[in-house]
């Protein structure tokens, strides 16, 4: 019997906010949210990330990075020019080992084997502008096999309320399953849910997902059944340390 985390997007900022001031450096975080999501799949084809602004493109940019360290071939589409400083950090890394990063323009997905979502973050709320609306669209018309890192583009983390999101055959959650995620109709944008551990010290307990119910949990308000798209078994990366990580001040 055991049991997954279920948080709030407030409560997912909050953590990874004090987790960078008391334990682990934001680069490291990044890097172990990349591997995760390198371990969670099958890499091979034409692979396609889309990295937007934020530190969720930047988790594009790692992941970029990470697989042509390991031979494999990638290339970014980007949708935005505002990075963070640890994005903008593993930008430069993955154009430095050769990687192919170029703008957002129509047609960009056509013949991608794997596609990989990193445009839009947990904390996205409301409609889908342009130029993110047209490029959701090529994703989900794209016939190809798609990765959304951490959320569906799209989708409201806390209520699972999308008018367009990505719709994926994997998405790997990093540090925790949003509430969002379990909500009623999120099945329709998720084939499969995987959790990534990246190290993140949870702020506060709100909800939790047995892996095993029992009647008696209903009552308790707060813990709910895993649903068919969860996968059980936990991506661990907390032992991934990113070398530049160090060297940054």
């Amino acid at each position: 019997m055991g049991f997954l985390n279920c948080v709030s997007v407030e409560n997912m900022r909050e953590s990874d906010r004090k987790t960078i001031e008391k334990h682990v450096p934001g680069l490291t975080l990044m890097y172990r949210a990349a591997m995760g999501v390198c371990r969670a799949a099958d890499w091979h084809g034409n692979i396609v990330i889309a990295a937007g602004s934020g530190n969720n493109g930047g988790d594009g940019y790692a992941l970029a990075y990470i697989l042509k360290t390991n031979g494999i071939d990638s290339r970014v589409v980007a949708l935005g020019e505002r990075l963070t400083p640890d994005s903008a950090h593993f930008a430069a890394k993955a154009k430095a080992a050769g990687v192919p990063v170029a703008p957002y323009s129509t047609g960009a997905f056509e013949g991608s084997a794997i596609i990989v979502d990193c445009l839009l973050g947990t904390g996205f709320r409301g409609a889908v502008r342009e130029p993110y609306a047209t490029a959701v669209r090529e994703i989900n018309a794209a016939g190809a096999y798609v990765v959304s890192v951490d959320i569906n583009s799209g989708m409201n983390g806390d209520t699972g309320e999308a008018e367009l999101a990505v719709r994926s055959d994997l998405t790997v959650a990093i540090g925790f399953v949003k509430n969002g995620m379990l909500a009623a109709g999120a099945e329709r944008f998720m084939k499969r849910l995987v959790v990534t551990d990246i190290g993140i010290v949870l702020d506060k307990e709100e909800n939790r997902i047995a892996l095993d119910w029992r009647e008696e949990y209903a009552a308790r308000g707060n813990i709910f059944r895993c649903p068919a798209y969860l996968d059980r078994n936990v991506i661990d990366t907390r032992d991934a340390e990113y070398p530049g990580a160090s060297s940054i001040i």
